[in-house]
């Protein structure tokens, strides 16, 4: 633990407070220059902003179809088992087989969905959806979501099925209807199994790399650029490894602060609870 992640972060600080003139020169010692660079560039904060509506949009969407899904299969139907196994699967593929096939699946020229995007009024020419600054951002997201909602919603289902069938039934013996149960009894017996999942789902799309690269780079016009790819491209584009020392400092800083956030909400929680 002590050289695969405190050393790692030690000398990305200690690389936050120098200045590389060139690869292979020796750094030298600059002291808060990089982040003040840092706080008066627009553009960070621009990432930033970019970053955190990124995370949000994953929050909702991919929590949203996690519960919805947990939802459904908690009931009982024909067909459950093959239906859970089946929901696992886009959890299971790899990031690059997955984004390859939204790739060709948003393709301006033969892509399946805008041949179901033509059939919509007001459609009549093929989208350009990764390269429009709009629409890139809600198909990362999507993509996102739903490479991630399976894990959610196989963790949102174990919790459901910890819910005492004993509450339910003297909900329903008290004339409550289905929302009405859910919102009284449901809801408040998972929301602590929902809150750790919020506290996982924002590490995790704040970390967000692969997807959002090999869809966008970024782009267009740093629509889809979180502090992450900043982070790259400064590191292996502009080769100023400082600066991107400081950004990944700064990107730390800030998935440190949500986690704590989410972690004293939720002990807030246990108190009340208990």
């Amino acid at each position: 633990e002590l050289i695969f992640i405190i050393y790692p972060i030690y000398k990305a600080i200690a690389m936050s407070f120098t200045k590389q003139v060139a690869l292979g020169k020796p750094a030298t010692w600059v002291g808060l220059d990089n982040y003040r660079w840092m706080l008066t560039n627009d553009g960070f904060w621009e990432t930033t902003r970019v970053t955190f509506v990124y995370m949000v949009l994953v929050l909702v969407v991919a929590i949203g179809f996690g519960l919805g899904a947990a939802l459904v299969l908690n009931r009982q139907f024909v067909g459950r088992t093959a239906a859970r196994a089946t929901m696992t699967l886009p959890w299971a593929f790899p990031d690059v087989a997955t984004v390859l096939v939204f790739i060709w699946m948003l393709n301006p020229n033969f892509g399946v969905v805008n041949r179901f995007a033509l059939w919509m009024p007001g459609v009549s020419k093929m989208q350009t959806w990764l390269l429009d600054p709009q629409w890139a951002m809600v198909w990362v997201v999507l993509v996102t979501a739903w490479k991630g909602f399976p894990f959610y919603s196989l963790v949102i289902l174990a919790a459901l099925q910890t819910v005492s069938p004993d509450l339910l039934d003297a909900a329903r013996v008290d004339g409550a209807n289905k929302f009405q149960t859910f919102w009284t009894v449901t809801l408040p017996a998972i929301s602590p199994t929902l809150l750790l999942l919020t506290v996982l789902a924002a590490i995790f799309s704040f970390k967000q790399f692969t997807i959002i690269w090999l869809l966008t780079g970024g782009g267009p016009s740093g629509a889809t650029e979180t502090i992450v790819i900043q982070v790259y491209q400064t590191a292996f584009r502009f080769h100023n490894f400082p600066r991107a020392s400081t950004l990944g400092v700064a990107g730390f800083v800030m998935a440190f602060t949500i986690a704590l956030f989410f972690l004293a909400l939720q002990r807030r929680q246990e108190r009340e609870m208990g």
